[in-house]
């Protein structure tokens, strides 16, 4: 199981989750998702995974520039990504899971995804720890 987060600087949380490995059709799925959740153009700040190079992504936002604008993030610079911070919180959360099912497990990572989505104060604090400086940062 997989999963794509979105997070935005005051805090709020938007997951897609796969019974696959990530792929450019689940980026490009999840990005029209995130878009009609938040709802105004997005910026989306992307690590080095193929999925979000690939060339049926990047024409994908070509085709869409007036909702998406992307920034890469250095290459091996996870301590600068803010959701990786989010992951690893569902992570440890779901560390002594011992799931029946993969359905199981698609339950578990959307509780505690869930759980985070309820802690907007944290999600803030991620961007921070990252030393980001967005604007709208409270």
């Amino acid at each position: 199981m997989s999963s794509i987060v979105a997070i935005t600087p005051d805090g709020r949380l938007y997951a897609r989750h796969f019974r696959t490995s990530i792929s450019s059709r689940c980026v490009i799925q999840a990005l029209r998702f995130f878009r009609r959740k938040i709802g105004t153009p997005l910026l989306v700040v992307w690590d080095r995974l193929n999925a979000h190079r690939s060339r049926v992504t990047t024409d994908f936002i070509a085709s869409h520039a007036h909702d998406y604008a992307v920034a890469y993030l250095p290459a091996y610079a996870p301590e600068l990504n803010p959701e990786e911070q989010c992951n690893a919180l569902v992570k440890r959360a779901m560390a002594n899971a011992l799931p029946g099912s993969v359905d199981d497990l698609h339950r578990l990572a959307r509780r505690e995804f869930g759980r985070l989505k309820r802690h907007p104060e944290m999600i803030v604090r991620f961007f921070r720890h990252a030393g980001l400086s967005v604007t709208g940062i409270p």
